[in-house]
């Protein structure tokens, strides 16, 4: 064994190290499904904020987690998976919804891009909505959906309204949706392409989109 594989023997050793406490499994669980604040994730724990801080701490200094500032409250900060740092991140139990619904604040390519990405993995139904929908979707989301084989030439923004229900599984990609719609089920904090507004910027959430939904997927199953 060569000095490369020793020390990816070590650092995996620490990732399984940092993981054989319980409550950090579980952050590792809940964080599997979505984002989450600090505040959130001590609210589901019952922990104090020192000690959720120093449950963090380890697992972010073995790249298992990160945290990101919001881009909607700039006072916030989102605490994440980091997707290559674990073998299999997802835990056992599933989720029932009659449909998944994906909320960004314009509705003109995140979450667009996540019901297209939803509709060619699981047989679940689903649709996306926009707190302040914009008036069509964003060419560049286009352009990177149809370089993957999906086609959003059809879609039109639309406003989350009543149709909506709380029995939907109700997914925000946006943090200034999230902190704005209060019916959130999960979060995910996708970086915004169209504020960037660049190809690499698209080609980063339609990956990251894509990561997601390949983890969620298997755990979503239709409510009878």
């Amino acid at each position: 064994m060569d000095a490369e594989e020793d020390r990816e023997l070590e650092a995996r050793a620490r990732r399984h190290a940092a993981l054989a406490e319980p409550v950090r499994l579980r952050i590792v669980d809940l964080l599997a499904l979505g984002d989450l604040s600090p505040t959130e994730l001590g609210r589901r724990l019952g922990l104090t904020s020192n000690l959720l801080a120093h449950h963090l701490n380890v697992l972010e200094a073995e790249g298992l987690v990160r945290r990101d500032r919001s881009e909607g409250d700039g006072r916030r900060s989102y605490v994440r998976l980091d997707a290559h740092s674990l073998i299999d991140p997802t835990p056992a139990r599933t989720v029932t919804a009659p449909r998944v619904v994906f909320v960004c604040t314009a509705n003109s390519a995140r979450s667009q891009l996540a019901q297209a990405l939803w509709g060619a993995a699981s047989p679940v139904p689903a649709l996306s909505a926009g707190t302040h929908p914009a008036d069509r979707v964003a060419p560049a989301a286009i352009d990177v959906a149809a370089r993957h084989g999906l086609d959003l030439t059809q879609a039109v923004p639309r406003l989350v309204d009543d149709r909506i229900t709380a029995s939907d599984l109700i997914i925000t990609v946006c943090d200034r949706a999230h902190e704005e719609y209060p019916a959130t089920s999960l979060h995910w904090s996708v970086p915004d392409p169209v504020r960037v507004g660049t190809r690499a910027a698209f080609d980063e959430a339609f990956s990251e989109l894509e990561t997601r939904v390949s983890w969620l997927a298997p755990l979503v199953r239709l409510a009878a």
